[in-house]
């Protein structure tokens, strides 16, 4: 039997209703959509790199309003203290003691802004949130929203006061997105849309968290053939001896391509992984573990796919 969300509906009601809501708002870039929905499926954290204007505010809130789910936002900048994001005690006037005031990372979505203008202090303060859903303040382990997810953005063309995300944060992110410029056909649509009510191009509560949760938990009845399991290995590897990889993929950013692969497989209504979504979600996966432009980013990892020979079978099924 197919699963049911909080709401009664079906895996693919949702998903459907899901991804309906993210096009109304980011016009012209599905394929975006697409990523973003493989990643929150995979519980998985994403970096927008992109420049400013393009729409990743707008796709963030959207996502946070669509999933029935609370967004905190923070504008990072070099005087943000790692307090400023994960919370701190205040003394209370009234009962003379200590009491916790939680930061914006207690929320479902926190969009952090440009965040390569955080110094590296604030910026750590983000790790244990990202890696494990919880934050530690003076001893004390303070639980996070279960479906936490960081939707960071930064620019690419702007190094004057960014501080790099060092490579221990960035394999964190499950994903690095790059939007770019709509086509002339969305421009059009969003030059007209523009003469409307903004309440018209407003993402729509679609989902409950329960919702969200249960389709959390189908990734784990979408199949990973054991010759897939191989070629994800056999890809890893190669990334580790080519020379655009510094570092090349660690097993943590090996088990996100695999989550993410079969959240692809469920975004297609399949319950079983084939060779096209691994295919499809490399570039996002290892952009994030690659220094320098999208488009050189790009190519490297074009080149690892040629690199290592696709399972024949699998590809058949």
């Amino acid at each position: 039997m197919e699963a049911k969300g909080a709401t009664g509906r079906s895996v693919g009601q949702l998903l459907d209703g899901l991804r309906a809501q993210l096009n109304r708002v980011l016009l012209g870039k599905s394929e975006v959509v697409e990523h973003l929905l493989a990643s929150v499926l995979a519980r998985g954290h994403v970096l927008f790199d992109d420049l400013p204007g393009l729409g990743k505010t707008t796709l963030a809130k959207a996502l946070a309003t669509a999933i029935g789910g609370r967004l905190s936002r923070v504008q990072c900048t070099p005087d943000l203290l790692p307090s400023d994001i994960t919370g701190f005690p205040i003394l209370n006037p009234k009962t003379r003691e200590f009491e916790f005031r939680p930061g914006p990372v207690f929320a479902d979505v926190l969009l952090a802004d440009e965040i390569n203008r955080a110094t590296p202090r604030t910026q750590s303060a983000l790790f244990e949130a990202m890696a494990e859903r919880q934050v530690t303040i003076d001893g004390v382990t303070h639980q996070l929203s279960r479906q936490f997810l960081v939707l960071a953005t930064q620019n690419p063309v702007e190094s004057l006061g960014a501080y790099p995300l060092p490579e221990a944060q960035l394999d964190r992110f499950a994903m690095k997105l790059h939007i770019g410029y709509p086509d002339r056909k969305s421009e059009l649509e969003l030059l007209e849309s523009a003469e409307r009510s903004m309440e018209d191009r407003k993402a729509e509560a679609v989902l409950e968290l329960g919702d969200l949760a249960t389709l959390q938990e189908a990734l784990s009845q979408v199949h990973v053939e054991g010759m897939l399991r191989e070629y994800l290995v056999d890809l890893a590897a190669a990334t580790r001896g080519h020379a655009a990889f510094p570092l090349g993929l660690s097993p943590r950013g090996l088990l996100v391509w695999q989550r993410v692969a079969q959240a692809r497989a469920l975004l297609r209504g399949r319950d079983f992984v084939v060779p096209d979504d691994v295919q499809e979600v490399a570039v996002p996966v290892l952009s994030v573990r690659l220094p320098g432009p999208f488009d050189q980013a790009k190519r490297a990892i074009e080149g690892v796919l040629q690199q290592v020979p696709v399972p024949v079978r699998a590809a058949k099924r």
